[in-house]
């Protein structure tokens, strides 16, 4: 324990603040760690390289792109050994299964096809979030999957999930740990669409179907995850906020806010606590859009930290899963994963620091001046020392320290792929 850090401990106890107490706390907070960030989005279903389109983009081409399970796997415990914490897990998706380039289909894949993962995330002692990838298919038929008026389409993509929510399932039942199995869709039209309604309906009532099939939450949880506009559906998303946040009331499902999928004026913060009275499932999806859902590399802003005071204010962790999604292939792609799960750390670590109690009971007095005044004085609070604490306890390397790891990762591994 260094001096820097008593010196912080004795100022947060001050305001009431027991930062032993909050190290302990934060380490056992989950956080989902996505692993597309590795691959540039492309999986493992063929040896045959290809980018990712259907509403996907991955820019860069940086050296060092996992392109096989073992380089994955290899890169996913680099990161795990920088970021702090004992509960992690690790996201990903269906694409990104053992099939040794040789899934002939993707309505082919099983539980086989995962049990390499299960076996790697017992050897790890981390827990699996499966989600779908509803793109870079044949079968993505002028702009929509499962939203689609063909019914010989929708029918593939049904099947698909059906077997996405199986699988999880069984890697949830496999790890004691549940596994979120994260519903998006690319579906919608590049322009003015008059029949939006009926492509509506057909999501209800393909949803419908798929979520007939009943699974115990201690294994599987839901989630739906909607997008303002994106690439190629820029006119209108299917799968709005309005229609998820009905269905997913409606029917009992989570519901997940990516801070990319929103216009750059709203405010992923102010929505989570419009939404705990009424939903059991709330994920994260920490990211950051650059006037759009540009998926840049997860860093320490402001709206990530009032996220994470939402969270924290409402003691609302046995409802809110903690998770990063973005990808940036223009560097060093371990480094960037570790960047910003430790940013989404950072940020949650301040919003524990937070002496709630007191700015509750300005707010009460209607003490507004004190409010502010704390609230803005709490900005210089030595946070930064109880986070290299965290991670000397967690035995990760501190700030600094960290980023010289990933780099001699990046000339001993990374840069010695082809």
């Amino acid at each position: 324990m260094n001096n820097n850090y008593i010196s912080a401990r004795q100022k947060y106890a001050e305001f009431g603040i027991d930062t032993d107490k909050v190290i302990e706390k934060i380490s056992e907070i989950p956080l989902s760690i996505h692993s597309w960030q590795l691959d540039d989005v492309i999986g493992f279903e063929s040896d045959v390289f290809s980018k990712p389109s259907g509403g996907i983009m991955s820019i860069g081409d940086y050296p060092g792109r996992a392109s096989n399970i073992e380089q994955y796997w290899k890169d996913l415990e680099k990161v795990l050994s920088l970021v702090p914490g004992n509960k992690k897990k690790i996201s990903i998706q269906s694409t990104e299964g053992d099939y040794k380039g040789k899934l002939k289909n993707r309505n082919d894949m099983s539980k086989e096809h995962f049990v390499s993962w299960i076996d790697w995330a017992k050897e790890n002692k981390v827990g699996i979030d499966l989600s779908p990838a509803f793109y870079s298919h044949e079968n993505v038929k002028e702009g929509y999957t499962i939203a689609s008026k063909d019914k010989a389409v929708r029918e593939f993509w049904i099947e698909y999930e059906k077997r996405n929510r199986e699988i999880a399932n069984f890697i949830g039942k496999s790890l004691k740990c549940a596994s979120i199995c994260n519903f998006w869709i690319p579906d919608g039209s590049k322009d003015i669409t008059p029949s939006r309604f009926d492509h509506r309906m057909i999501l209800k009532e393909a949803l419908d179907e798929i979520y007939a099939i009943k699974y115990p939450k201690k294994n599987l949880i839901d989630t739906l995850e909607c997008k303002v506009f994106g690439i190629g559906f820029e006119f209108y998303n299917t799968g709005s906020l309005e229609f998820y946040i009905s269905y997913a009331v409606r029917n009992n499902l989570g519901f997940t806010f990516d801070t990319g999928h929103f216009h750059p004026t709203e405010e992923v913060s102010n929505k989570i606590s419009s939404v705990l009275p009424f939903l059991d499932d709330i994920v994260l999806h920490l990211s950051r859009g650059l006037h759009w859902d540009s998926d840049h590399v997860t860093v320490l802003t402001d709206e990530i930290v009032a996220i994470m005071q939402e969270i924290v204010r409402a003691d609302a962790f046995d409802k809110v899963h903690i998770g990063t999604d973005y990808f940036d292939a223009t560097m060093n792609r371990v480094g960037a994963l570790a960047l910003g799960a430790r940013a989404a750390q950072k940020a949650l670590l301040i919003a524990m620091l937070e002496p709630f109690e007191i700015l509750k009971e300005y707010e009460e007095d209607n003490n507004y001046f004190a409010r502010l005044a704390l609230l803005e004085d709490l900005k210089t609070m030595p946070y930064g020392d109880v986070w290299q604490q965290y991670c000397e306890k967690s035995n990760v390397p501190g700030d600094g320290d960290w980023v010289k790891e990933a780099l001699a990762y990046e000339k001993a591994v990374l840069l010695k792929r082809k």
